[in-house]
């Protein structure tokens, strides 16, 4: 059995461990040196480690496998970031959203441009009555629909597109995401089909942007980028191979609020931003992109906090009509206790995640 104490002494062993490696960390290429001047990686992780929180959240329906929504919380300065990279993620991925983390807690987001950020309902791969139910309830005029799910055919994804359309009317805007689930023959052949219920646009059909280019000259039904965009090793890569006509971007994955901005920037492409089903702590992260951003012609995916039954505040960010308002949130302690677990995982993912941070 471990001795009380002992994990801190060793969480703060490794802290100075990277210390004495001299290893530094960035935020983002345009703010990095603000937050880091005269900083190492060890003072930082040293002033924000001790305190971390962690929260381990049910989901209302299975989603992307999982069942539990699991995290950790840092506080700083500037207030609250999270750091919830998902279980398969080693410590090079997970760096990204320990960067995000930081800069949300130490150095806060760029000023906003809009006040308010219209967003998508998530509909997991459920039958098409829970469907219809998700989508006429959350309120939101666009919804995004899970397809490709492993175990399932493609009669299930037909018949629970078309349910959400009788839910919101052909008015509705309706998105599609495989989670590049697809090949390209299969792909062309089911946006052909669901292109008569009516599609605004195709996230991530296909698994390469060799596939997603061949795919993009076969179907009229315009193609989303996001798996090609948050675990490529160069983002950009996607405008350069005409693999796409809009971009996916999450903030956790890419980094940071200010690294998806200069991604935004250079990849010259319309975007919609979206969670990776986080507490209403990582959503403010994504609702501050989105705010920052200087045009955002779609809905966002940040309407995810319906999927959890349960939060880390008590002003969850829950959208109102289709919107969720810009601002920042903070931790309920009351709301936290009901999720709260042991943070040392999470303080030991943070420190293997932090050797890459350079």
């Amino acid at each position: 059995m471990q001795r009380p104490g002992s994990h801190g002494r060793k969480v703060n062993r490794r802290i100075r461990a990277l210390e004495e490696r001299g290893t530094r960390r960035a935020v983002s290429r345009a703010e990095g040196s603000r937050l880091s001047s005269g900083q190492t990686t060890s003072e930082l992780l040293g002033g924000l480690l001790p305190a971390m929180r962690a929260f381990a959240i049910p989901l209302r329906n299975r989603f992307r496998g999982i069942t539990v929504r699991q995290g950790a919380l840092l506080h700083g300065p500037a207030g609250w970031g999270e750091f919830a990279p998902f279980a398969e993620y080693g410590p090079a991925e997970s760096a990204r959203w320990l960067a995000s983390a930081i800069e949300a807690a130490t150095l806060g987001w760029p000023a906003p441009v809009r006040s308010h950020i219209g967003v998508n309902s998530t509909i997991p791969a459920v039958e098409p009555q829970v469907a219809y139910d998700i989508a006429a309830r959350s309120g939101c005029r666009t919804a995004k629909v899970k397809v490709a799910e492993p175990g399932q055919g493609e009669r299930d994804d037909l018949e629970r597109v078309a349910a959400v359309r009788d839910a919101l009317g052909r008015a509705g805007r309706i998105r599609v995401d495989a989670n590049g689930g697809w090949d390209v023959e299969q792909a062309a052949t089911m946006l052909w089909r669901l292109a008569g219920i009516g599609l605004e646009y195709a996230e991530q059909p296909c698994a390469t942007l060799e596939e997603l280019t061949r795919l993009r000259s076969l179907v009229s039904v315009p193609l989303a980028a996001d798996e090609s965009i948050r675990k490529a090793s160069d983002p950009l890569a996607v405008r350069a191979a005409g693999a796409a006509d809009i971009v996916v971007l999450k903030v956790a994955p890419l980094g940071g609020v200010r690294n998806a901005l200069r991604i935004a920037a250079e990849c010259g492409l319309p975007v919609v931003v979206s969670s990776a089903v986080d507490s209403s702590v990582g959503l403010a992260a994504g609702v501050a992109l989105a705010a920052a951003l200087p045009e955002l012609r779609y809905d966002c995916g940040l309407g995810t906090m319906q999927m959890l039954t349960g939060d880390v505040t008590a002003s969850s960010l829950l959208p109102d009509a289709g919107k969720l308002p810009v601002r920042a949130v903070h931790v309920d302690e009351q709301v936290l206790a009901a999720w709260e677990c042991d943070p040392r995982p999470w303080q030991d993912r943070a420190l293997a995640a932090a050797e890459f941070l350079t």
